[in-house]
């Protein structure tokens, strides 16, 4: 995979003082979004006494308002990056003195802040996997590729690598809801030309799409059941305002609605009308 440019990354061990920053901020996001604020955790490494982790405090947020919440956040100084890797959500970052990677929802039954919930807390009732975790985390950065992203993902190698291992501990938590991602795995892409493969070899046809995988016209989404790959779409963006949809699945009825009204949620947030093949 070709790689683009990325700063270096930094894991530190764990500061006693990251706790005092996330109230810190806290405070400040809860003025900034007043009553549209439902919720609010600190999550990710340094919400875990002990880990060594990046010095970026990451927060999680529920709104009820997106558009409320991308204008009065970025009037506090937190700059929208958009989704990341993470359909319908809203990432944030703030840069300085404090560095802040602010994930905001607007459903506080999200699957994606029940399971960034149980990962914390499992690794801070766990100090042997938490030791794993930061020697995984060493491990992967002693390699220079780690450090920079692939064109193919919106994620750093670095947290790309981390996956499975993050993945496992998942499992351990009982985690098995259903949620959507962005393709940013080689373990996704993979499961996505599977998906994809089935499908073709049934009609008997060539599936002519599959080397546009890294055009930017397409969006390719993918579907858990906790940590496994049950379900994929392709999106593609014919203009500003049209997408097309195909998915690509052997779901139950409660998979495919979920998974459909997942993606007809995201066509109305990005102002698509769309067509969906069957």
């Amino acid at each position: 995979m070709d790689n683009v440019s990325s700063p270096h990354i930094e894991v530190v061990p764990y500061e006693a003082n990251w706790p005092k920053i996330f109230e810190t901020e806290k405070e400040k996001i809860s003025a900034a979004l007043g009553d549209n604020l439902v919720a609010i955790h600190h999550i990710g490494s340094t919400a875990v006494p002990g880990l060594a982790a990046k010095p970026k405090i990451d927060i999680i947020a529920v709104a009820k308002d997106r558009r409320k919440a991308i204008i009065d956040l970025e009037k506090a100084g937190y700059a929208h990056k958009g989704e990341w890797n993470i359909p319908l959500k809203c990432g944030f970052t703030k840069r300085g003195a404090v560095n802040v990677n602010l994930h905001v929802f607007f459903d506080e039954n999200h699957p994606e802040v029940e399971l960034n919930l149980k990962f914390r807390d499992f690794l801070q009732d766990h100090p042997n996997v938490r030791d794993e975790y930061a020697t995984l985390k060493m491990k992967i950065l002693e390699d220079e590729d780690a450090h920079h992203k692939s064109e193919r993902s919106p994620l750093p190698i670095y947290t790309v690598r981390k996956r499975s291992f993050i993945d496992s501990i998942i499992k351990s938590t009982g985690f098995n809801r259903l949620r959507i991602l962005k393709c940013a795995t080689e373990n996704e892409w993979d499961a996505v030309k599977n998906f994809r493969k089935k499908y073709f070899d049934r009609l008997a046809v060539t599936d002519s799409a599959l080397e546009n995988f890294g055009d930017q016209n397409h969006e390719h989404f993918v579907l858990y059941h906790g940590v496994e790959i049950i379900g994929y779409a392709d999106i593609f963006i014919v203009s500003e305002s049209e997408a097309k949809v195909e998915v690509f699945e052997n779901l139950d009825q409660k998979a495919i609605t979920y998974f459909k009204n997942a993606i007809k949620e995201w066509m109305k947030v990005h102002g698509y009308d769309h067509d969906e093949t069957p």
